[in-house]
């Protein structure tokens, strides 16, 4: 069920995925999220960057339009709100002024879950995003906290879930391991139509990062998450953020909301 409150919109069950850019949901997090859809979540979809560095070829304004198209046919194909990028590539900084803004859709959109990139990740873009994001949801029940726009504050009980960092290392080539696993085996071909929707990147991944093949790569690392889980075929793997500022440290809706398709590590 769902009622408006003034400017926001209460749902028992929200899920909001943060990322930094176009296709991160899609390669780390989007398995999780469709079975949270499964479950009854309202969803809720963002990339704080537009991915306006992604292309060898492309002027900025043309790629920023693709990529945009892009993010919202993956977001639409599993009924996800989409929330506009605020800022270019790279141009993620920890700064009042993206908190401010931040904290306002935090505010806005009132989730229970909120699913963010790892804060050990292999660009800055990624951990100060998690960064970022951390510190809105923490402002969002702070009443002397402004946002842009400004919004009241909320006080609903909401957890953090870090995904697994791109090639499942920190910056420094060291593993990083999970604290949870979801089976994603049953929605993988839908995670793998939703990465399918950013065509724009398949030069572009192998041209920057080597990746020969940005579908296969994403398949691997889950076929590994899945193997480290021990059980799965297909997984993602989370680790739960401190729980102080944020609910009580029983809260735990996403292993409340998936059931058996959660493991603790």
């Amino acid at each position: 069920m769902t009622r408006a409150i003034g400017a926001q919109t209460m749902s028992d069950k929200v899920a909001f995925a943060v990322v930094a850019h176009p296709d991160d949901i899609e390669f780390m997090m989007a398995g999780t999220l469709i079975l949270l859809g499964q479950a009854g979540f309202e969803l809720n979809y963002m990339t704080v960057a537009n991915g306006s560095c992604g292309t060898a070829t492309q002027s900025k304004d043309e790629i920023v339009a693709i990529r945009t198209a892009e993010a919202r046919s993956a977001a639409e194909m599993i009924g996800a709100q989409y929330h506009p990028p605020l800022v270019g590539d790279t141009e993620i900084f920890y700064d009042q002024v993206l908190i401010s803004r931040l904290c306002a859709i935090v505010r806005r959109v009132n989730p229970q879950i909120l699913l963010l990139p790892s804060p050990q990740d292999y660009t800055e873009d990624h951990i100060d995003t998690s960064r970022l994001m951390v510190t809105a949801a923490f402002l969002r029940g702070v009443k002397n906290y402004l946002t842009d726009p400004q919004m009241p504050t909320v006080q609903r009980d909401m957890a953090i879930y870090h995904c697994m960092p791109i090639g499942l290392v920190d910056q420094l080539r060291r593993p990083v391991r999970a604290d949870a696993y979801v089976d994603i085996s049953d929605v993988f071909d839908q995670k793998l139509r939703m990465l399918k929707c950013h065509r724009s990147q398949k030069e572009w991944l192998d041209y920057s990062q080597g990746l020969d093949s940005y579908l296969a790569a994403m398949e691997q690392m889950s076929l590994e998450i899945g193997k480290r889980s021990k059980k799965f075929k297909y997984a993602e793997g989370w680790q739960r953020h401190l729980h102080l500022g944020f609910g009580p440290e029983q809260f735990d809706p996403l292993q409340d909301a998936l059931k058996n398709l959660v493991i603790i590590a």
